[in-house]
């Protein structure tokens, strides 16, 4: 099997997790397709991933319970990896409401190999935007396990990037972004002192 670095040679990128934390409605996966995009007009192969994508394929067999969270999670990490692996830029939105689920992550993936970005817009802020009408049906009893509301979400204390995307617009929140992830994904050639 070729060596990850053989492949981000081949590729002129560093390989990354790119993995956005927070509630339902805060934002993940409008920065997610940001970023993909950004990064992209800059020569960057990227793949993003995720809630919807993920368990409308590869993890519909899944609920909400805390048993098929983590068990969702722990796929998502191991298919991260691979992706990883080839030298590809993965940038992932997800809820990952736990901090011993967000551990779980880092166990499989290695925290050396990520940025996490925190959405630390409020519950409120959320259930007013609610794109999906989630809030409303976990608010009617149609949605049990819902985050935020009938299931916990702890924030990350150890994030790399906190983005307010209360008061952040898209624009600004990339741009908050895009430094720390072009310094981790900058491919520079390590000369050998071998004669």
């Amino acid at each position: 099997m070729l060596p990850q670095s053989v492949k981000e040679q081949l590729l002129n990128q560093r390989a990354v997790v790119i993995w956005l934390t927070g509630l339902s409605g805060s934002g993940k996966s409008t920065l997610a397709l940001s970023l993909q995009k950004e990064l992209f007009s800059r020569g960057y192969l990227s793949q993003v991933m995720d809630g919807d994508l993920i368990r409308s394929g590869l993890n519909k067999d899944l609920g909400f319970s805390l048993p098929d969270r983590l068990e969702n999670i722990r796929r998502i990490a191991e298919t991260t990896k691979l992706f990883l692996n080839c030298g590809i830029i993965c940038i992932n939105s997800f809820i990952t409401p736990t901090r011993k689920i967000r551990k779980s992550i880092q166990d499989i993936i290695g925290k050396e190999n990520m940025i996490e970005i925190y959405l630390s817009a409020s519950l409120e802020f959320c259930e007013k935007r609610d794109i999906k009408g989630l809030y409303k049906k976990t608010r009617n009893g149609e949605i049990k396990n819902f985050t935020g509301i009938t299931s916990p979400f702890e924030a990350p204390v150890d994030r790399d990037i906190e983005v307010d995307s209360e008061i952040l617009s898209i624009e600004e929140s990339v741009a908050k972004c895009l430094p720390i992830i072009l310094e981790r994904i900058k491919y520079e050639v390590k000369h050998s002192s071998v004669q």
